[in-house]
């Protein structure tokens, strides 16, 4: 008997989107307002709560996938996310107003992100993340953190300025539920439709998934453009992306049963993708401190090549041997 499509699972797929989406945006914006009720400065907020918020869908999925044994989720999301907001928003950001870098940020949170992600492909050279990388990643988070902290870095976020309301604390845990619960029953139902089509998870995980889980970063860099501030946005990407890397993956890799998560040999190539990704990005950003509309436009084009090869698990050596 043939398998009826999972349109249950699609409509799921849909309604966590929006439920990331929101829940994040409510675990942001309450958290700051009671952060700065007890006294946190603006810059620790920015640094630490913010940070965290804004990545809370990823945190959500790719914990919630760990916990459960689907490591190729878990890992194939940070990556995937990575490279839709370098390629889809960041392009998407670039293509339609163009964008203004900067010295700093192109020798310290670009040299910092090649550098994680080089050193995140090294600890999946035996496609696994063990406990102890997971210890080093958190270790590298946090004397970065503590280094902004140092110098007095502000940060990119632009944060809310609405006074704390008692409902700020309700509106915090129902932020953090909401974004749990999606988190979880988007890693379900992602599981299902890649189940009756026939894909691995680890393709799931690094396209739909990872789609899913940018949606705070679309919201918060469509609403950056239409204020004419799509440089804040570029900022926001790039602290986002360390993060995912270093916090989300760091902290997936603590949790894991056994002590490690196991991926794909996909997760070494994709890793590759984000690097050329990441590489491209700082290149665009330093040449003329700003990156152009056709800059953006081949982002996008990037990004849209890498998601075909993903569905299509056409690998790099695939593709060039079919040439020959």
């Amino acid at each position: 008997m043939e398998e009826a499509f999972p349109i249950l699972a699609v409509g799921i797929i849909v309604v966590c989107i929006f439920g990331l989406w929101f829940g994040a945006n409510w675990v942001v914006d309450s958290a700051t307002r009671i952060a700065r009720q007890v006294g946190m400065s603006d810059l620790i907020i920015g640094l630490t709560v913010v940070a965290i918020g804004t990545s809370a869908p990823e945190f959500a999925v790719t914990i919630s996938s760990a916990l459960n044994g689907r490591s190729d989720i878990s890992v194939g999301n940070v990556i995937g996310s990575n490279i839709f907001n370098l390629g889809f928003i960041l392009g998407g950001l670039a293509l339609v107003a163009g964008i203004a870098t900067s010295k700093r940020m192109v020798r310290r949170d670009g040299s910092m992100l090649i550098g994680t992600t080089l050193l995140l492909l090294f600890f999946l050279r035996d496609l696994s993340l063990t406990f102890g990388e997971g210890i080093i990643l958190l270790v590298v988070l946090f004397a970065y953190m503590g280094y902004l902290i140092f110098i007095g870095e502000e940060g990119h976020e632009e944060l809310s300025k609405e006074p704390f309301k008692w409902t700020d604390i309700p509106l915090f845990l129902v932020g953090i539920t909401v974004v749990v619960a999606s988190g979880h029953y988007f890693v379900e139902a992602a599981s299902e439709v890649a189940h009756f089509f026939g894909v691995s998870e680890w393709v799931i995980g690094v396209t739909i998934v990872a789609f899913g889980t940018s949606a705070p970063e679309i919201a918060t860099s469509g609403i950056a453009l239409a204020r004419g501030q799509a440089g804040l946005s570029a900022g926001n990407l790039i602290g986002s992306d360390l993060f995912n890397l270093l916090g989300v993956l760091g902290v997936a890799a603590l949790l894991a049963p056994g002590g490690a998560l196991a991926v794909d040999k996909a997760a070494q190539e994709s890793t590759y993708a984000l690097i050329l990704f990441v590489s491209i990005v700082v290149f665009f950003m330093w040449n003329r401190w700003k990156i152009t509309r056709w800059e953006g436009a081949i982002l996008i084009l990037l990004g849209i090549i890498r998601w075909t090869m993903d569905f299509n698990e056409i690998s790099v050596v695939d593709l060039i041997s079919s040439w020959f």
